[in-house]
């Protein structure tokens, strides 16, 4: 017997049942977007590898131990191209902002991406797959604070119109190219005499990105980040107001927040601004995002302030199901029709009859099989359909047609029902029902 196969581990099927939570939070997120302005781009899921780590940073877990990277086939000159499968989105659309010269059009350019599939090769966890989906807004070529309040106020809409309850989000400032440099000599001198109490990810963080010691989940290590010393009282003056301006923006839009200083978000290409959504109830990390002023700059741009954030459509759809928030229902069939008799021509007027009504813009069912008039009936009061369309024999000749209102009434073959003119057919299921 052939072997049964089976999807990859850390990758999943997403099945008919679950799709109503897919497009309840892709229609929400589109809709919020385009409210504030955001236009979709979509980007290629393979991209050149240097993309992502010149952009990600040495010493970052993505860099490091996430990339599924592989050595393109060669050219006709031999040369090898090594690319990865998009591991975040920010990098790929800042990539295309430069190649295709929106730098020229009005700034910001406002952009959106919407369940793109992410890929890391991380170890598979609960709830956790190698690929995801994200969606994800970028504000490229603004540095005014407001905009850093606009893209958070924009995520906190969404959050709001999917009906998701004591959402926070926590901000803090990493500061700028100009001040971040003497917190990280700082914070190194700190965790100098306590390297050797530290993780084993830590004891590599100190060298590669001492920033990511704030950013450790290891138990052994969580009093030493209480204890450290704190980036906000080490910001420049101009980093200062930046951050003071944003907050004031965010109250203006009603926004809730604390100030967390212990963020520090894991890519290097991160400035200023950064952030975290999370559940009140449980504190569960929802996402998080923040300003890149740096990140053009690194893909052969001009420096370019920029903020962004990418939203895991998996983990809200999980968020939605603690919270008991259930998806609106998929519209039922507006018709079901069912045919009498073994005829060919009767089979085929049904088929004819569906055709025609799925063309109309009528979502419309039919059984397959050649089963009972009483089967067929059966399957038509079980698909939700407002009403079932019968197809007899001996209305072929006068093309008509009967229509029974399954909402009113049982499934009774042989109770009251209306005929109609196939012509008029059309209007009576649009509404259009004489008296």
């Amino acid at each position: 017997m052939p072997e049964q196969y089976r999807a990859l581990q850390g990758f999943r099927d997403i099945l008919p049942d679950e799709q109503p939570y897919w497009r309840f939070v892709e229609e929400t997120t589109a809709e919020v977007a385009r409210i504030y302005g955001y236009r979709r781009i979509d980007t290629p899921t393979l991209e050149e590898t240097a993309v992502f780590r010149h952009t990600s940073g040495e010493g970052t877990d993505i860099v490091e131990r996430e990339m599924y990277s592989f050595d393109d086939r060669a050219d006709k000159e031999g040369r090898r191209v090594n690319v990865t499968l998009r591991p975040e989105g920010t990098a790929g659309v800042v990539r295309a902002y430069l190649e295709h010269g929106m730098f020229k059009l009005p700034q910001p350019v406002k952009l959106f991406y919407m369940s793109v599939p992410m890929f890391r090769h991380e170890k598979p966890q609960a709830k956790r797959y190698r690929e995801h989906h994200q969606f994800g807004c970028e504000a490229i070529g603004q540095e005014d604070p407001a905009i850093d309040a606009e893209i958070i106020g924009l995520l906190y809409q969404v959050y709001m119109r999917l009906g998701l309850k004591h959402i926070r989000v926590n901000i803090n400032s990493i500061g700028d190219s100009n001040c971040r440099p003497h917190y990280v000599e700082v914070l190194k001198a700190y965790y100098q005499p306590l390297l050797s109490e530290c993780c084993a990810d830590c004891q590599t963080r100190f060298y590669k990105n001492p920033l990511r010691l704030l950013d450790c989940k290891n138990s052994q290590d969580q009093a030493k980040i209480a204890a450290a010393p704190k980036i906000n009282e080490y910001l420049c003056e101009p980093c200062r107001e930046h951050f003071a301006a944003v907050q004031r923006f965010l109250h203006l839009y009603q926004v809730p927040f604390s100030i967390d200083p212990l963020i520090v978000r894991g890519l290097d290409y991160y400035s200023r601004t950064v952030f975290e959504f999370f559940s009140g109830d449980d504190k569960t990390a929802l996402n998080g995002g923040g300003r890149y002023d740096g990140l053009a700059e690194i893909l052969g741009g001009q420096p370019t302030p920029a903020i962004g954030f990418g939203m895991g459509i998996e983990r809200i759809i999980l968020e939605l199901k603690k919270q008991g928030i259930v998806p609106p229902a998929e519209l039922s069939a507006q018709a079901f029709v069912v045919y009498f008799g073994k005829q060919p021509e009767v089979k085929d007027t049904a088929v004819q009859v569906v055709a025609q009504l799925r063309q109309a813009g009528i979502k419309t069912e039919m059984s397959y099989g050649d089963r009972s008039p009483k089967a067929q009936m059966k399957q038509a009061n079980a698909s939700g359909a407002a009403f079932a369309v019968l197809i007899r024999e001996e209305d072929l000749a006068n093309d008509s047609v009967a229509v029974k209102d399954l909402q009113a009434q049982g499934m009774d073959v042989e109770s009251k029902q209306v005929q109609v003119k196939r012509e008029d057919l059309l209007a009576y299921l649009s509404g259009d029902q004489a008296s």
